[in-house]
Parts: C-alpha cells; structure tokens; sequence
C-alpha cells in the first residue's frame, strides 16, 4: 500500500499559501536540519495535502518532497499572518501620500508603496500585489473611478479591496455608512486611527484559537 500524505485544514485560503517559499524541518525524514522548499497545495477529497520539495545532499544533490502534517501548516500559517499588511497608495499628491506612508508603517503592521500618477496606478498594482488599495478620486488624467474600474477588470486583482479618498464628502457623512460604487470611503484630510480600521475593516487578520 502506497504512502498517504496527510489531510490538512488550512486555516488560510490555499492562495495565500502555495507557491510560498517556508523554511522548515523534515523531521518524519529523519533531518533536524532546517531546509528551504516552495510550498504546494492539492486539494483533496477531504481538505488538502500540502508539501515542500527540498534538496538534501551535494554529491549528488537529491530532491525529497516533505508532506506537512496539521500541527506544521498551522505553525506555517500562523507565521504567515505575522507578515505585514502590503497598502498601496495612490493619490497625485505626494506630501500626502509619504505622510501616510510614515505613520502607517510607523505602527509596524504595514508597508506601504505610493504611486502619485493615476496612469500608471494598475501597472503598479500588478508589481506590487497590495492587500489593500487606498485611492483618491480626484486625480488629473486618470481619475480614482477609472483606477477602479482597472482594478476590478483585472482577474488577479479584482479581489482586492479599495478604499477612497476624497475631499469631496464630508466625516459625518462617511460616518452615515456612505460608500462610493459600492467601495468604502474616508474623507480628507486622512485621520489614521480611521484609516487603520478600515483597512481591518476590510482585510481582516485571521487568528487562531
């Protein structure tokens, strides 16, 4: 009878974690030694199988694959959470956006690129791959709504969620539940304690028990 990988929960979207690199142990191997692999999820019948293939030898080097147990992919998962959040921000003017830049990375959890050309915003996008997109609605040549309309048309990126800024609105009204084409939206000038929660709001940490 041939070797059964183990099924696994996984307590993250199989996108957030295949194709990842871990560094781990292979101990069912009989290494305590800690090697480099790239992480692959194939889904099962009753939740997943995931594993790394790692080299191990030089003489000739030899390829192994480690399939991860529970208790592995949810020590993998919960480092993966730990990472940064990933804010891109894209607004024409860049004393606003570096401002933003200091202060939310000042708090640790994020890192953020600013684009101050609207044209350019989807390219970036694509580079960049952000959890969350912070976007102004007026900008010269290409506007917030044409942005968004990019975004939303990506397959890759169609998912990720924006959030507007804009003069335009007033706090009372953001404060109503307004939403503009269906995305959250903050009024200027940014208030960051705001801000942070609506990027919690709208990209949520997982947690385990």
């Amino acid at each position: 009878m041939g070797y059964r990988p183990p099924t696994v929960k996984l307590p993250l979207s199989p996108e957030k974690i295949d194709g990842r690199t871990v560094t781990f142990r292979p101990v069912r191997d009989g290494i305590e030694s800690e090697v480099s692999g790239v992480i692959q999820v194939i889904e099962d019948a009753n939740g997943f199988n995931v594993n790394a293939s790692y080299i191990v030898g030089q003489n000739p080097p030899r390829s192994h694959v480690y399939w991860f147990d529970q208790s592995e992919i949810d020590a993998i998962t919960r480092s993966l959470i730990k990472e940064k959040r990933r804010i891109l921000i894209v607004d024409d003017e860049p004393d606003s956006t570096h401002l933003v830049k200091i202060l939310l990375e000042k708090t640790g959890g994020y890192v953020v690129l600013e684009e101050n050309d609207g044209a350019k915003a989807h390219q970036t996008a694509q580079n960049f791959r952000p959890d969350v997109i912070l976007l102004d609605i007026m900008m010269p040549e290409t506007d917030g709504g044409e942005v968004a309309a990019q975004i939303e048309a990506d397959p890759e990126l169609r998912s990720t969620p924006i959030i507007f800024l804009t003069a335009l609105i007033t706090k009372p009204e953001i404060k109503t539940g307004l939403r503009i084409e269906g995305h959250r939206s903050l009024a200027k000038p940014i208030n960051i304690p705001e801000l942070i929660s609506g990027i919690e709001e709208v990209c949520p940490r997982v947690t385990f028990g």
